[in-house]
């Protein structure tokens, strides 16, 4: 099979319908096989049997759905997991994201050896209060990761499927998923000028939250990445640091006590301090021995409660 589109969704009933016929246009057009992975997250709305429905007109839509809102991250993991095309293809479900896209992100990832290729929306149709954020996160998220892309949020993004079965993706980090995969060895990430459309249905799902939110996954993306599989190396190393500058206080003030000072140790604010020093090291010490024990033992990926599917094994 050529691609798989994944789409995940929450309270999507009424863009659904035309999303999946202009996918099928567009496959058919390109002379592309496909498949339709609609990843139903949880929706209080009559998103379920709307794709029940599309899927008797047509047999290359296939579903998932959660027992509840797991989040956008979630609903990719588990798209991947089923997904067999050759290119993996997402995008949202509210139509902002192109499907006439799909043709030029295929070839991209097949004929130009590229291992993921993020859209860029260098035009939005988002109001200026989403825009000025959006581009000040973008910007902090690249010089940290040192991935130069313009947009680590844009929905609309390809990979190649060995990418998407080595990577799992969870709490909130669909947006790093270029970071992940960084960091599992596939380096080389191209970028698309893509046309983001203005919403047609319904309203945005995000709020400003999610910019803390994702600096905060940016941090723990960061860390597990260097230091996921070897925590000692931090915590021991700064546990250790802390514990012979707080050792080498209290050193100095025992040698100062009988040989320059008599003023006894409790009285002087360093010796506090050193104490201090020695129990935070202690402590970052136990940290990172405890952190080896868990990273060793800890399970390879996450489930989540699905309710039915549609189509998929």
């Amino acid at each position: 099979m050529d691609v798989s589109i994944v789409v995940p969704l929450y309270n999507e009933d009424e863009s659904l319908p035309e999303l999946t016929d202009w996918i099928k246009r567009v496959a058919d057009d390109s002379h592309l096989t496909y498949e339709i992975i609609l990843v139903d997250d949880g929706s209080s709305d009559n998103s379920w049997a709307v794709i029940e429905s599309l899927r008797v007109a047509n047999p290359h839509i296939k579903g998932i759905k959660f027992q509840r809102n797991y989040g956008k991250s979630a609903a990719l993991n588990e798209a991947f997991r089923v997904a067999i095309g050759d290119v993996v293809i997402t995008m949202d479900a509210d139509l902002q994201d192109s499907p006439d896209e799909i043709p030029a992100l295929h070839k991209m990832i097949m004929e130009e050896g590229w291992d993921i290729v993020s859209g860029w929306k260098k035009k939005r149709h988002d109001p200026l209060e989403k825009r000025i954020p959006s581009r000040f996160f973008n910007w902090i998220t690249a010089k940290i990761s040192r991935i130069p892309l313009h947009d680590f949020n844009c929905g609309l993004k390809a990979y190649k499927l060995k990418v998407v079965k080595s990577i799992e993706v969870y709490g909130e980090m669909h947006r790093y998923i270029p970071l992940i995969a960084k960091w599992s060895g596939f380096k080389k990430v191209g970028e698309k000028v893509v046309e983001h459309r203005a919403r047609k249905f319904g309203r945005s799902k995000f709020g400003l939250e999610r910019y803390i939110n994702g600096f905060l996954d940016l941090a723990t993306i960061m860390f597990l990445g260097k230091f996921g599989k070897k925590p000692m190396q931090f915590f021991g190393l700064w546990g250790t640091l802390s514990f012979l500058i707080g050792l080498g206080i209290f050193t100095f003030l025992t040698i100062s006590k009988f040989f320059f000072d008599q003023t006894g140790l409790t009285q002087r604010p360093l010796f506090f301090f050193a104490i201090m020093m020695m129990i935070i090291g202690t402590q970052l010490f136990l940290t990172g021995f405890i952190s080896e024990l868990v990273a060793r033992n800890a399970p390879g990926r996450n489930f989540y409660l699905v309710e039915k599917k549609l189509g998929v094994e």
